[in-house]
């Protein structure tokens, strides 16, 4: 490559996985009118499903989304380009999430394969060492094909010294542990926060003010606020559904908006794109429009831009958000892009 610039990186399943992509791919981004220019496969790497950055250092990591889970780190270059920098086996199944500590010095997984969540310490080029931990979580849930045993599927760092939570669809539960950091282990944080039987927990979301936060479930199609206690405990609030549309719902990506005022729900199933306005006690759909496929894996908000990863209809949709009502439009044609799932943009 040998452009300068902001740009996407997108996470994608290879065929190891199921999926049709190649490894990480990454386009240009014009930050004015948001358009896209694909540059090409940045990484070769197995299912790179899930991708995350480092908070201080121009490292990307990546899941190795496969049976022998595995977490791949790659220094990103001015231009663009990546170079790998380690791959690590996580000692889990089917790894679909992680993220960095905010001081930099942990990355976590959840291993959604086995319910599990590792642990990897990071030296001061960012580069995972062997991992210090890992924690599987035991029991089921009420659907029998979906949460026959725990399924970790989200790590969510806390903010301020406060607790890692991990969202557990198979279990209906979101786990909260303290970091050792001395010796890089996961110390419990009980109790656990159990939703209804049958919620199947996949993304969490935090308001900006640190007081909320909401779950999406994957397999109810619901939307779940809670209220962030004084003790880091979380108190539930609701429930609304995730779509106002008709036929099955399962969503997927969910997060607030930067100026805090609206929340986005990627709706699997219905193809929709669901918009929540968050200044009341629950939040309210204000508008659902659609993806641009059936199947929307992923979303990222950059600016007044939106990018949407459909997984299944391979490509990457490009939507300006109104900032009065918060509403995402089509404004650019789709970007093709194959098995597409992750949307990172770089710089954020």
């Amino acid at each position: 490559m040998a452009v300068q610039g902001a740009f996407l990186y997108l996470g994608c399943y290879t065929a190891g996985a199921g999926g049709r992509g190649e490894g990480i791919v990454v386009a240009q981004r014009e930050p004015d009118s948001g358009a896209l220019t694909p540059l090409g496969t940045a990484a070769v790497t197995p299912a790179p499903s899930f991708l995350a950055r480092h908070p201080d250092l121009p490292v990307l990591y990546a899941v190795n989304e496969v049976a022998d889970g595995g977490v791949s780190a790659f220094r990103v270059a001015a231009n663009g380009d990546l170079t790998a920098l380690g791959s690590r086996p996580t000692g889990g199944a089917d790894p679909c999430h992680l993220a960095v500590a905010g001081d930099g010095r942990h990355l976590f997984v959840a291993n959604y394969g086995d319910g599990s969540v590792t642990v990897f310490p990071l030296d001061r080029q960012g580069v995972p060492g062997e991992r210090t931990d890992l924690v599987r979580h035991e029991g089921h849930g009420l659907d029998p094909q979906r949460q026959e045993r725990a399924h970790t599927h989200m790590v969510v760092p806390g903010r301020n010294g406060g607790p890692l939570l991990v969202v557990d669809l198979g279990t209906d539960s979101i786990y909260r542990y303290e970091l050792d950091a001395g010796p890089g282990r996961l110390v419990v944080r009980a109790p656990r926060v159990h939703t209804a039987a049958g919620v199947g927990p996949r993304h969490l979301a935090r308001h900006p003010d640190g007081r909320r936060c909401w779950l999406v479930g994957e397999l109810d199609g619901s939307v779940l606020a809670y209220e962030v206690t004084t003790d880091a405990s979380l108190r539930f609030r609701g429930r609304v559904p995730a779509s106002g549309r008709p036929g099955q719902v399962q969503p997927s990506e969910v997060a607030v908006g930067p100026e805090g005022h609206f929340l986005y729900v990627a709706n699997r199933g219905v193809g929709t794109i669901a918009v929540f306005a968050l200044d009341g006690e629950l939040p309210v759909l204000v508008a659902e429009v659609d993806s641009g496929g059936e199947w929307p894996r992923h979303f990222a908000r950059v600016g007044a831009n939106l990018y949407v990863a459909d997984e299944r209809a391979d490509l990457i949709g490009v939507f300006r958000v109104n900032p009065t009502t918060g509403v995402p439009s089509l404004v650019n044609e789709a970007v093709g892009v194959r098995s597409p799932t992750c949307v990172l943009p770089w710089p954020e």
